[in-house]
């Protein structure tokens, strides 16, 4: 009997697993060709060289001027309690310069923009939102976006680097500020800072991979002094120095290849 009763029933359980496999199929076809649709697209990670990344250090010196006939902070809203011995409530606004060395007179290397408010009410701490936007070389230009918490009395402070642009696409890292100088009368201040920025870097294409690879990355517009469209062993370098666009076919590509001066 038992037999019987297991011959009767696996068709059943088979027939009903068929009409159940015909009838999510279609729903998992729609669901993965939403993917590519409307304002949602899948791309090939090789077109923006996310297999190799790089890790970058530099030190630059921060320095905030309230003090100067152009000071490069302002204060854009008071601490509403006269009695925080905090000013916790605080803002800041900030276009401070980078420097190499801790002199204002040294080079600039870029600037620090952004702003900072105050975020303890039983220490001073404070909210840290800036960019620090680079002048120099082959970095003018890039930018690296720093966002934490910055507990100004401590000797060492970390703060995460949570992206960036151009060169530093794709950016994560970490910040150490450490006062150099500070002025309790003015409440001008120097700070060192120590960054380390892991970056997305793109491995160089030969050009028959760079026109097969879709969509293409032959499609491209200069950015700035450190365009180099060729590395010396003739490879393409699809390098996070360009804007990235899209061409139709393999033919555009091979043109806008072929027109690069």
């Amino acid at each position: 009997m038992a037999t019987i009763s297991m011959a009767r029933i696996v068709p059943i359980i088979v027939s009903e697993l068929i009409i159940l496999s015909t009838i999510l199929s279609p729903l998992a076809m729609i669901h993965a060709s939403k993917e590519n649709q409307g304002f949602v697209r899948s791309l090939d990670r090789k077109l923006y060289g996310l297999k190799k990344e790089k890790l970058t250090h530099f030190r630059v010196y921060w320095h905030d001027i309230y003090s100067a006939p152009s000071p490069t902070a302002m204060p854009i809203v008071t601490s509403p309690s006269n009695t925080s011995a905090t000013r916790f409530g605080s803002l800041s606004m900030i276009d401070d310069p980078l420097t190499e060395k801790p002199e204002l007179s040294s080079k600039l290397i870029g600037r620090a923009q952004g702003f900072y408010g105050s975020a303890g009410q039983e220490e001073t701490a404070l909210l840290m939102a800036m960019n620090f936007v680079f002048l120099q070389g082959k970095y003018n230009g890039s930018t690296i976006s720093i966002l934490g918490r910055n507990q100004v009395f401590s000797k060492v402070r970390e703060m995460p680097v949570i992206g960036g642009s151009g060169l530093f696409r794709f950016a994560r890292g970490y910040a150490q500020a450490n006062t150099y100088s500070f002025n309790a009368k003015t409440g001008d201040a120097v700070v060192e800072y120590n960054v380390h920025v892991t970056s997305s870097w793109v491995l160089p294409l030969s050009q028959e991979e760079a026109i097969n690879i879709e969509p293409s990355p032959l499609a491209i517009h200069k950015e700035g002094q450190a365009a180099e469209p060729l590395l010396p062993d003739g490879n393409f370098h699809a390098g996070p120095t360009y804007l990235l666009y899209l061409a139709e076919d393999a033919s555009e590509r091979l043109e806008l290849l072929l027109s690069w001066d």
